[in-house]
């Protein structure tokens, strides 16, 4: 007989345990059941309104890149190069969603150690119906195959905002080649530093990223940039006009990447619970809040408000809020993306001409810049001082805090630009990065892909 101490000893560990029932009647029938009952609540709870939200944000992030990223993007093109952005997005997007399932989730978020994961789940070895992936709270999980499709389209939007810097002028299987590079060396590690639970080097030191500041934007960004420069300058850039051929195409395409971005933001909570209408609410604010004073700084600069200003601002302060929206509070999100909203003008104009790089539709100006922005206020309005709910674990004050989120920026920057040199440069080495300046004039969508957007 055990005693009362050993007893519940022996009934905690098996009701951890998945030992055979007949071990629980070896503590007797009482006892057994005491143990059953007590297993049987230690399970994780899978709730079917998460499930539901969960697969409604994942929808929304696939809403947010096909069609929104690509009508906004292929309205700021030329006419003649309309369909190519369009197929390079919804390649991109494809391609690494594929990519994803067969090692990249196993990479991000699978065992490893504090910078990269391991490949125990290649090919999502050992995931089925039954297996799990934790949320936010204690006994609260999702089914992994939801968790999975999450996160696949956070990979594919990512890369997919990077071919908007060298847009007009590169090789389409240069854009494919790229992208796997930069995913399997730049997105992965980046990802699994800063979302993989206390194991994740960043997540550890307390850095704050709620939906992808650095993960997703920074990162894209720079990558971004870095491609600028290697594929050069579109031809007659500088010296003729080159401008715009819909910009309808792109307010369409900006509503529907607002639209989407609830699934992005207020999906990264993972319940449908109070986190997620907090992050819903900031998304909401900060993207209005950028709108606004994007085309105030406009009208003070130039004397109108723009319709594509007015999109742009859209964007940037849904960038901007990324980090931050399940963190601070709802003043603190519209003072972020109106902070947001007025720099990254000057992302677009001013910083592109000092950095000479022709990023053709802003990619670091609104993403990489945004991105900083988002991040590093995302330390200062997370403090419930400034309305917010918490600085990351371990960091006591604003400037802790932000000092933490200034190392996620370095590391994100460093990392993500040194991949993309190698990357670029491999890319270059193996199937060459630029079209011919004749295919360029002529346009990509007859060159490359053979069909025209508008018949004459």
């Amino acid at each position: 007989m055990l005693d009362p101490r050993s007893r519940e000893r022996a009934l905690r560990t098996l009701a951890w345990s998945a030992l055979p029932f007949a071990a629980l009647l070896a503590l007797g029938p009482a006892h057994a059941q005491e143990a059953a009952a007590a297993a049987e609540a230690a399970k994780p709870v899978v709730d079917k309104g998460d499930v539901a939200w969960m697969l409604t944000s994942t929808l929304l992030v696939l809403l947010m890149t096909v069609p929104g990223l690509a009508l906004f993007y292929g309205g700021l093109v030329r006419s003649k190069n309309v369909l190519s952005v369009l197929m390079q997005v919804l390649a991109v997007f494809s391609l690494l969603v594929l990519l994803w399932v067969v090692y990249g989730y196993s990479l991000a978020f699978n065992g490893g150690n504090a910078f990269i994961g391991n490949l125990d789940k290649l090919f999502l070895k050992g995931v089925n119906k039954e297996s799990l992936a934790a949320t936010f709270s204690a006994g609260v999980s999702l089914p992994e195959y939801v968790f999975i499709a999450f996160q696949s389209t956070f990979a594919g939007i990512t890369g997919a905002l990077i071919v908007g810097a060298f847009a007009e002028r590169i090789k389409f299987s240069a854009v494919l080649l790229f992208s796997a590079l930069w995913f399997t060396f730049a997105y992965l590690p980046i990802a699994h530093m800063v979302w993989y639970g206390p194991d994740g080097f960043l997540f550890a030191k307390g850095a704050i990223d709620f939906a992808g500041g650095t993960v997703v934007h920074i990162n894209a960004g720079v990558a971004g940039l870095v491609g600028a420069y290697f594929v050069g300058k579109r031809v007659g850039y500088g010296r003729e006009a080159i401008k715009p051929h819909n910009v309808t195409f792109t307010m369409i395409g900006a509503s529907l990447l607002w639209v989407g971005w609830f699934g992005f933001n207020a999906g990264s909570n993972l319940e449908a619970t109070a986190g997620a209408a907090l992050a819903f609410l900031n998304t909401l604010l900060a993207t209005a809040a950028a709108a606004l004073a994007w085309s105030l700084v406009e009208k003070v600069i130039k004397g109108k408000p723009s319709m594509l200003g007015g999109a742009s601002g859209v964007v940037a302060g849904l960038v901007a809020i990324t980090p931050a929206c399940g963190t601070v509070g709802p003043f603190g999100a519209i003072a972020i993306g109106a902070i947001a909203g007025a720099v990254c003008v000057w992302g677009v104009h001013g910083l592109k001409r000092l950095l000479r790089a022709d990023d053709a539709l802003d990619v670091f100006g609104v993403h990489g810049l945004g991105g900083i922005i988002g991040a590093l206020l995302t330390g200062v309005f997370s403090s419930p001082s400034l309305g917010g709910f918490g600085l990351g674990a371990g960091n006591d004050t604003i400037a802790a805090q932000v000092g933490v989120q200034a190392l996620g920026i370095g590391i994100t920057v460093v990392w993500s630009g040194v991949v993309s040199v190698i990357a670029f440069a491999l890319v270059k080495l193996v199937v060459g990065l630029r079209v011919p300046e004749e295919a360029e004039r002529e346009g990509l969508d007859i060159t490359t892909h053979g069909e025209t957007a508008y018949e004459n």
